[in-house]
């Protein structure tokens, strides 16, 4: 008997959509619930997708809601709130879409106490955290979608810088999802010769060159929202790639938001690390060899969160 894989989406909006349709397209789950206090809107999407199910093949999506979800092996939350004025904080941001987080977690820990939580919705860490504190289940089935995407624009553009496949490309970016992520490049390499200090295919090494490729990774979300107003494709990529990894228990190494406890000295925060992603949610975390600029950079990211973290209301 061919077990049914059941995955629901909580949100409907940009992230949530472009999830739908990387799961849908490639066949990932045989059955997609998508919830959204906008019922209407999750059912148009729902049926938008069904419409495609001649070239794609029977992959059930719906709308549906909490009550749904018994079943699901993995939900996938993008929900949450937006700036409401130009005025708004980032903390009182932060405390309004802890309060949407304290709602969705009590509800999934009450309709879908077994299945693993992918978190996407911004600052993502930050609300992996607060989902942590807020669920009955195990933090290791809580993981936030990190630098997955980080790392997929930074191998992306070193792929381009030395035209290469940028899947032969091995390089982290770890830590914040945001500005304070660093880039591992005492580790990265290209078919196993180090990056640093080495000709590869011909260009040698330049720093000045790399490290300017490195920001044009890390500000791609805003240089990005200056020409469509939001992210939302390669998102929808990522978080197809992490839902995979756990439903075909693939154990794959990818760089995924945890919580750490005491890697390179650092405790009491939820951050990327590169980490095995199976049926149980996160089995290992791994410690790469970095150098202390790079420790120094994660611990500064660390600092960067945890001051975040500072004057949010977590209600359990």
């Amino acid at each position: 008997m061919i077990q049914k894989r059941s995955i629901a989406i909580i949100g409907t909006g940009n992230v949530g959509v472009a999830a739908a349709y990387a799961l849908f397209n490639q066949r990932i789950a045989s059955e997609i619930i998508l919830v959204d206090l906008n019922k209407e809107r999750a059912e148009g999407e729902a049926m938008d997708l069904m419409h495609g199910q001649l070239l794609v093949g029977n992959v059930n999506v719906r709308a549906g809601s909490y009550e749904d979800l018994k079943n699901t092996q993995v939900v996938v939350v993008t929900a949450g709130v937006g700036q409401s004025s130009p005025d708004e904080s980032r903390l009182e941001l932060l405390n309004r879409n802890a309060a949407v987080y304290e709602d969705i977690i009590s509800r999934l820990d009450q309709h879908a106490p077994n299945a693993i939580l992918i978190i996407a919705t911004n600052p993502v860490d930050i609300l992996t955290y607060v989902s942590q504190q807020l669920s009955k289940r195990a933090p290791h089935r809580i993981i936030g979608t990190g630098t997955l995407l980080d790392t997929a624009r930074f191998r992306a553009l070193l792929g381009r810088y030395y035209d290469v496949d940028p899947r032969s490309v091995h390089a982290y970016i770890l830590g914040e999802h945001g500005d304070s992520e660093v880039p591992i490049w005492s580790q990265a390499n290209i078919g196993g010769k180090p990056i640093q200090h080495n000709t590869i295919l011909g260009k040698p090494f330049n720093r000045k060159a790399l490290d300017k490729l490195f920001e044009e990774s890390k500000n791609a979300a805003y240089e990005i929202i200056k020409r469509k107003g939001f992210t939302n494709s390669a998102i929808g990529v990522v978080i197809a790639r992490i839902v995979e990894g756990i439903l075909e228990d693939e154990k794959s190494v990818i760089p995924v938001t945890v919580c750490w406890e005491g890697e390179y000295g650092i405790s009491d925060v939820c951050m990327s690390l590169p980490s095995s992603v199976g049926l149980a949610g996160i089995n290992h975390r791994m410690t790469p060899d970095l150098n202390d600029e790079e420790v120094d950079g994660l611990k500064n990211s660390a600092a960067v969160l945890q001051d975040s973290l500072e004057g949010i209301r977590i209600v359990k």
